[in-house]
């Protein structure tokens, strides 16, 4: 799949194509199936399948301070969208200044002249262009004018329609296994593995820590049964906290993960720091709670990985 970050990275005489917009943050059913739109359309047309996005998410340009928390990373979303077998994704820089194009320059700068669009994909709320002007019934008319179809993606037929809002809802709650529901796969967040207080090494758990500006939303605080990936592309079973352990004070927010089945059990010949992983959530075992020591935290965790491979088989 090819990527390009701006108009001028599109090669000249581009096209045809058939394109679709969004933010696709999370990369949900609900934008797989448009995307398995746009595929077929291409296909059935002799066309190049394209997917245009923003950076950053246009929410965070016009109003920063309740702008929604990314589900995933820039890099991550567009790993996923290359799985889905896209010919090309634009990714448009946002600024004030190309939010000021009407709904007519925006489609004629960058669907017909930059693409060579021969149709657009949309959803029935498609909104474009200055103030988020334009719309379904706009597109349409532009496409007449301007020489592309409109295809428009019907998403009935569920009891509530696929959302980012409903896996960030999803999430907040711990609620991994709607999440997944939703994303099609499980949660998933990336980043790299970091030095810790050495906490869960003295408790006889030695955790990898991900960084605090790992990407993707964190869930809410528990212990999870999943999955890390190692830089390697290594996927070993974990268990997975999250949270600032109550037991102990002053420990910040983290997540960390205590990987089973490691090679040896001397966690200096399995180490981890320094790479760059993903760790998957599966199923939530238990909230986060205080003990009154370290000996029932030990017993507690002892128990969780019990459970995690029970869950992971």
């Amino acid at each position: 799949m090819q990527i390009w970050n701006s108009m001028e990275e599109v090669p000249e005489s581009f096209g045809p194509c058939v394109v679709t917009l969004g933010n696709f943050d999370g990369l949900h059913r609900g934008h797989q199936e448009v995307l398995g739109q746009v595929r077929a359309e291409a296909a059935r047309r002799g066309a190049l399948s394209v997917a245009l996005t923003f950076d950053p998410h246009p929410a965070k340009i016009h109003r920063p301070e309740t702008a929604p928390e990314q589900i995933m990373g820039h890099a991550d979303k567009l790993a996923a969208m290359a799985e889905l077998g896209l010919d090309a994704v634009l990714v448009l820089p946002y600024t004030l200044e190309f939010a000021q194009q009407t709904p007519e320059e925006f489609v004629r700068n960058v669907f017909v002249d930059g693409l060579g669009a021969c149709a657009v994909v949309v959803g029935h709320d498609v909104r474009f262009g200055k103030g988020n002007t334009g719309d379904l019934s706009t597109m349409v008319s532009l496409g007449a004018d301007l020489g592309f179809d409109v295809v428009v993606v019907n998403d009935e037929g569920h009891d509530r329609r696929w959302s980012s809002t409903w896996v960030r809802e999803a999430l907040r709650s711990g609620d991994v296994d709607t999440a997944a529901g939703v994303l099609g796969r499980a949660h998933t967040m990336s980043g790299e593995v970091v030095h810790g207080a050495a906490r869960g090494r003295e408790l006889g758990f030695p955790t990898a820590n991900l960084s605090p500006d790992a990407c993707g939303i964190i869930p809410s605080d528990g212990v999870y049964a999943g999955w890390l990936t190692d830089t390697d592309g290594h996927r070993w079973p974990a268990a997975i906290s999250v949270g600032s352990n109550p037991t102990f004070v002053g420990v910040s927010r983290q997540v960390e993960a205590y990987v089973i089945n490691r090679p040896e059990e001397s966690v200096e010949d399995f180490d981890l720091y320094g790479q760059h992983v993903v760790v998957e959530f599966v199923q939530r075992l238990r909230g986060m709670v205080a003990y009154t020591g370290p000996e029932a935290l030990i017993e507690q965790m002892h128990q969780d990985v019990v459970d995690t491979r029970v869950i992971l088989g």
